[in-house]
Parts: C-alpha cells; sequence; structure tokens
C-alpha cells in the first residue's frame, strides 16, 4: 500500500512539474508579443532621430546662434556616430548580451536625448547627439538579435518582421512629421525631449524580453584592430559621402576621405581574415542569400533617400505647403509602407521564397520613382496624378522588401553572429543612404546648374531648373532600383527559406 501511495504522488509531483512547465512556456509564447511592442518601440526612435531634427534645424539655428556651415552637424553627428560603430556595437551586443546591451542603449540614448534638449550651445547639442549615435549603434543590432532570437516559429516570425520592418520603412517619415509638429507647435527641444518618455516606456516592458546570456566570454576577445578599422573606415566613407553636397565631389577632404574610407574597409577585411575572433565573421556576409539582402537593402535606400529629399522640396516650394502639410503629403508613402510591411509581408506563407515578393516590391519602387521623375513646375493635378500613386508604389514596395530582408539578414546565424549581422545590415543601410543622398545631391545641382545656363528668367526658372535636376536624379535613382531588383533576382534563393531557430 505505501508503495502505491508513494508512486501515485510521485506521478502527482510529475504531472504538476508538467503542469508548471507548460505554464512557463505559454506565459513566454504570450510576452514575445509584448516584447515585439518594446522592441519595435526602440527600432522607431532610432530610425525616427534620423529626420526629426531636419525641420527644427532653422530654430536651432536661431536659438543657439549656430552658423549655416555648423548647423548641419546636428545632423551630421548622429548619423556619423551610428553608422560608423554599428559594427562594433554589434561586436559588443554579442559579448555582454544582446537583453543587456538593448538596456544599456535605451539608457543611454535617453539620458543623451535628455543632454541635447537642454543644451545651451553648440557644442552640447553637437555631443548629444554623438552620444545618441554611439547608443544607437549598440541598441539597433541588440533589438534585431532579440526579434530573432524569440520568434523562432516561420509563422510568428514573419508578423513579427512585418511590424519591426513597418516601422523602420515609416520611421523617416514620421520624423520629419514630428519634427514639423513640434517646431511649430511647442519648441525644437521636444525632438529630442520626445525620446525619454519613449525610452522609458520600453525600459517598462524590458521585463517581456527575451533573457539571452553572453555568447563569449572571457578577455581578448574583443578584435581591436578590426574595430578601429571598421570605425574608421565607415566614418570615412559616411562623413566623405556627406561632405559632398555642400563642397562637391572635387573638395580635396572628400578626395581624401573616400577613397581612405575603402582602403581602410579593405584592410579590415583582411585583418578579419586571420584573427581567431573576427569583429566581423567572413561567414555571415559570405553566405548567398545574407549577403543579397545586404546589397539590396543598401541599394534600395541609395534610391530612396533623394526621393525622401524631394518629396519634402516639392511640396513646400512648389506646392507652397507649410512644413507639417509637407509632413503630412509625405504619410502617404508611410501609410503604404505599413501596409506593405504588416499586410504583406508579415502574412506570407513560409512556402513563399523570399525572392517571390521582393523582386516586384523593387518594381513597384522604380515605377514610383520614374512616374515624380516626370513632375514639372507647372504640372497639374499633382496629388492625384503623381504624388499620392507614386508614393503607394514606394510605399508597398518599401514595406514588404524591407521586411523581408531585415528577416533574412539575421536568419540562420547562431546567437554569437546574430549582433555583428544585424550590425552589417545596418551599417549597409548607412552607406547606401550616404551614397544615395550624396549622388542625388551633385547629380540634381549639376543637371540645375546647366539648365540654368540656357534658360533666362527669375526666381520661376529657379524652381523650374531645380524641379528639372530633380527629375534628373530620380531617374539615376529609378535606375539604381532596377540594379536592385537585378541583385535580389540573382542571389535570393528562389526557394523558401530554411527555417533554423538560432543556436545560442
Amino acid at each position: 500500500m505505501h508503495q502505491r501511495e508513494y508512486e501515485q504522488e510521485r506521478e502527482q509531483e510529475h504531472r504538476g512539474e508538467r503542469d508548471l512547465a507548460e505554464e512557463a512556456v505559454e506565459r513566454r509564447h504570450e510576452q514575445r508579443w509584448w516584447a515585439l511592442a518594446v522592441i519595435t518601440l526602440a527600432q522607431l526612435m532610432i530610425v525616427l532621430d534620423g529626420t526629426i531634427v531636419n525641420v527644427a534645424l532653422p530654430s536651432m539655428q536661431q536659438d543657439l546662434h549656430l552658423s549655416d556651415a555648423d548647423r548641419q552637424w546636428a545632423v551630421i553627428a548622429y548619423v556619423l556616430a551610428f553608422g560608423g560603430l554599428l559594427l562594433l556595437g554589434g561586436r559588443i551586443s554579442g559579448l555582454l548580451g544582446h537583453r543587456r546591451t538593448f538596456r544599456i542603449g535605451l539608457i543611454g540614448f535617453a539620458a543623451a536625448s535628455a543632454l541635447g534638449g537642454a543644451a545651451d550651445g553648440a557644442g552640447t547639442l553637437f555631443g548629444a547627439r554623438a552620444l545618441q549615435g554611439v547608443f544607437a549603434a549598440a541598441m539597433a543590432p541588440a533589438a534585431m538579435s532579440l526579434l530573432t532570437l524569440t520568434f523562432t516559429d516561420p509563422r510568428d516570425r514573419g508578423k513579427a518582421f512585418g511590424v519591426f520592418g513597418a516601422m523602420g520603412a515609416a520611421g523617416s517619415g514620421v520624423g520629419l512629421l514630428a519634427g514639423g509638429l513640434l517646431t511649430e507647435y511647442l519648441d525644437w527641444r521636444w525632438c529630442l525631449w520626445v525620446n525619454v518618455p519613449i525610452a522609458g516606456l520600453a525600459l517598462l516592458g524590458l521585463p517581456f524580453v527575451y533573457r539571452d546570456r553572453p555568447s563569449v566570454t572571457g578577455p581578448g576577445r574583443l578584435d581591436l584592430p578590426g574595430a578601429l578599422l571598421s570605425v574608421a573606415g565607415l566614418v570615412a566613407l559616411v562623413y566623405g559621402f556627406n561632405r559632398t553636397e555642400p563642397h562637391g565631389w572635387d573638395d580635396p577632404l572628400v578626395l581624401a576621405l573616400l577613397p581612405g574610407g575603402v582602403l581602410l574597409l579593405g584592410l579590415f577585411v583582411l585583418v578579419e581574415t586571420r584573427v581567431s575572433h573576427p569583429l566581423l565573421p567572413m561567414r555571415v556576409v559570405l553566405d548567398r542569400v545574407r549577403g543579397g539582402a545586404y546589397l539590396t537593402s543598401a541599394l534600395m535606400l541609395a534610391a530612396l533617400f533623394g526621393c525622401f529629399l524631394f518629396l519634402s522640396y516639392y511640396a513646400q516650394t512648389v506646392l507652397g505647403y507649410s512644413p507639417v502639410r509637407a509632413g503630412l503629403t509625405i504619410m502617404v508613402l508611410v501609410a503604404g509602407s505599413l501596409v506593405g510591411s504588416i499586410l504583406i509581408a508579415g502574412r506570407l506563407p513560409a512556402r513563399v521564397s523570399p525572392r517571390t515578393p521582393m523582386v516586384p516590391g523593387l518594381l513597384a519602387m522604380a515605377a514610383g520613382l520614374l512616374l515624380l521623375s516626370r513632375l514639372t513646375a507647372d504640372s497639374a493635378h499633382v496629388l492625384v496624378l503623381y504624388l499620392v500613386p507614386a508614393q503607394i508604389l514606394i510605399g508597398l514596395g518599401l514595406g514588404v522588401v524591407l521586411t523581408i530582408a531585415t528577416g533574412l539578414a539575421t536568419a540562420g546565424v547562431g546567437a554569437a553572429d546574430a549582433g555583428t549581422a544585424a550590425a552589417t545590415f545596418n551599417a549597409g543601410q548607412q552607406v547606401g543612404g550616404a551614397l544615395g543622398t550624396a549622388l542625388f545631391n551633385t547629380v540634381a545641382t549639376s543637371v540645375t546648374a546647366t539648365w540654368l545656363r540656357t534658360h533666362e528668367g527669375g526666381r520661376d526658372a529657379v524652381t523650374a531648373g531645380t524641379v528639372h535636376g530633380f527629375g534628373t536624379a530620380l531617374l539615376v535613382a529609378t535606375g539604381i532600383m532596377l540594379g536592385a531588383a537585378v541583385v535580389a533576382a540573382v542571389l535570393i534563393d528562389p526557394r523558401p527559406a530554411r527555417e533554423e531557430p538560432p543556436s545560442s
């Protein structure tokens, strides 16, 4: 009797343990969607800060007595720190643990934003913006890595990356609108202070985020030569491309920075093939599909960054819209990207090859850019015939392609490489965006100057020539987008991706 009672008690204990384990699994399953909200909030904040201060620059300049040459550093300081430190940030995320790095990034980003909003001079503002970029460079790879580690089921992963991709696609447009609203109705300082409550909400939700362990431990695990070369090379390229806008491609510093950046990155690749613990293991980028996703997204953003410049210029200068109304016009593109990310890319069956929706998405964006290139200063029915349909095409394509490329960027990598893979993806986008902006402005200004030499007139002629220059630049952007479609068609595997949960 005692033996039977003992066995019954043990069976009940085992059953209770199984029930508790199942409840824990179910609880983690439900918490994943709260974790997605936290990670997505951080992603929105990072992308938003790339554009939110653009509209506020005139007010910022007047309040802090900045020169015309200096005011651009409010944007460049953030871009340089973010783009230059991404690979290092991805490696640190693996060393410390993605969740811990994510938390440090949130706290640091909020503190830097508070400091920038309270700035009483140029030095404090630029330093705070650079600090924002430093913490964003750690937070962005950690966020993507946590998303990859949290969602391993193919169906749920598609939905999660759809939402995450939507924030990435919509963030720049939301930043322009938010910057206009905050500057016009509150103060330019709120363009920075707004990050404090956003980061606070994300920190409150941190308990829901996946608890990973550091993938690599012990001294001597950080590749210092690789870190120095990658930071120097990326900063040289990003700054060199940004400098071409005011100074031109024949500026001596530009001529030194761009080849120097390429050389430094070439040395970085050489070092990475020889060290025992590389900052960027070559297996991350040499994978055909993953490498295709990196290159496709970089080319896509190179083509699109100039488009955002054109839309803002045309709405405010030609159509006479206020900054807020111009920002609302761009919301058509944002809405399209949300639909493309969540309702199309996020709901694709697992059996569908990533290439199947990516190539049409890139072609749709190329069609939208081509339509915008047909605009002139005298075009009639601009919203109905040009701006709305073009932005719908671009937005839908952007949402689909960015979502799928984001998922491919970290697919199949282990936890040790997840931060590096995410950082490489982000770094490619930063370099692509900087190159695209520089190329777009160069083509637009040179074509405008040629047009004005053969056309006489006053302010109307200048406006017409500027729009003509933008139109030619948009044709170049269309060609780059078609090139991205070719890359996706060649490199992205036509078969459905194998779903291999990342190892920890």
